[in-house]
């Protein structure tokens, strides 16, 4: 039986962690175990915050909200980084703001 999706939203690493979690390991497909693989080992913030991090984002920096998840999903540890995914075709962005963003991220970064 095929499944309608009801609605479409872009979703952080934590957030598709966080769902996997919730179904429970023991009722995961195969591609769903290696996808909670690969949230485990690649989620840089805390699933917790997310939401509040992407929204803060968004109103702060003045991007949308998929370049705020794609920030937030790979969480950058360099202006130069950062440059990669706000470069986009659009005008510069000052080297004070990239510091402002990066000092954001650092803010929220998961402590290893």
């Amino acid at each position: 039986m095929a499944r309608k999706a009801l609605k479409e939203r872009i979703v952080t690493v934590p957030q598709v962690k966080e769902a996997l979690e919730a179904i429970g390991e023991e009722q995961l497909d195969q591609f769903q175990r290696r996808s909670l693989d690969y949230t485990t080992k690649f989620t840089k913030v805390d699933s917790d915050k997310v939401d509040l991090i992407i929204k803060e984002f968004v109103e702060t920096f003045e991007v949308d909200e998929e370049e705020a998840v794609q920030m937030v999903n790979a969480m950058p540890e360099s202006i130069q980084e950062i440059r990669v995914f706000l470069a986009g075709g659009r005008k510069i962005i000052e080297t004070s703001k990239l510091e402002t963003i990066l000092s954001f991220l650092n803010k929220y970064r998961k402590k290893e």
